[in-house]
């Protein structure tokens, strides 16, 4: 494939998290620091505002490793997929988006990320009269009690063929599962990573384990 540079050589690069496919950050890339990137596996872009190269983590330490790289239809912009090291924000943010501009009140956006981030800020600043807040406070019994007691309801409700609830108490389980994930210190991205590693959808990895 042919890109299409700019007049400067320039190409803009969107830089994605491979587990969450967040929006990390928007940077630029020239030939030379395209074909760092894919030869070092890791993300390497010109900095238009110093005039160099530059490879992310070079200093910070959160390196972004590559997964793929797309080029959209008139291959004049890239998508890049990684797996970070760490924030990629240099404020100390995951992501560079995070100031939000416009948030619609008819389609209200959800994302197990952002599910996650809500649950993991209702630790760090409890907020009175929260449910999340009061699971936090009582600890981690109290956590895994009503994760042991959602596990039941979905079984209850899948043995029952009702299928309205067992989405409904799929949907309780996958929140009190994710209070314990953020109390164990848990992210996404370990549990993403593990079934990636374990090709879960075809093989018993935890009974060929045992044996």
């Amino acid at each position: 494939m042919e890109l299409k540079f700019d007049s400067n050589g320039l190409i803009p690069a969107i830089v994605q998290d491979h587990w969450t496919k967040e929006v990390l950050t928007l940077a630029y890339m020239n030939e030379e620091s395209l074909a760092i990137s894919i030869a070092e596996q890791r993300t390497c872009f010109w900095s238009r505002s110093r005039q160099c190269l530059w490879r992310k983590g070079e200093t910070s330490g959160n390196v972004q490793h590559i997964v793929s790289i797309t080029a959209d239809c008139d291959a004049d912009a890239l998508v890049i997929e990684v797996v970070k090291d760490g924030p990629a924000c240099h404020t100390g943010a995951e992501s560079c988006f995070y100031q939000p501009l416009y948030l619609s009140e008819e389609i209200k956006p959800f994302s197990y990320d952002g599910l996650y981030k809500l649950i993991a800020g209702r630790k760090t600043e409890p907020k009175e009269g929260s449910y999340t807040t009061y699971l936090f406070e009582k600890g981690i019994d109290k956590i895994l009690k009503k994760v042991g007691e959602e596990c039941t309801e979905v079984v209850i409700a899948g043995k029952g063929g009702d299928r309205e609830e067992t989405i409904y108490e799929i949907a309780d389980l996958c929140y009190h599962v994710m209070v314990l994930m953020v109390q164990s210190g848990i992210s996404l991205e370990d549990v993403t990573r593990e079934l990636a590693r374990r090709h879960v959808v075809d093989h018993k990895v935890k009974q060929e384990r045992m044996q």
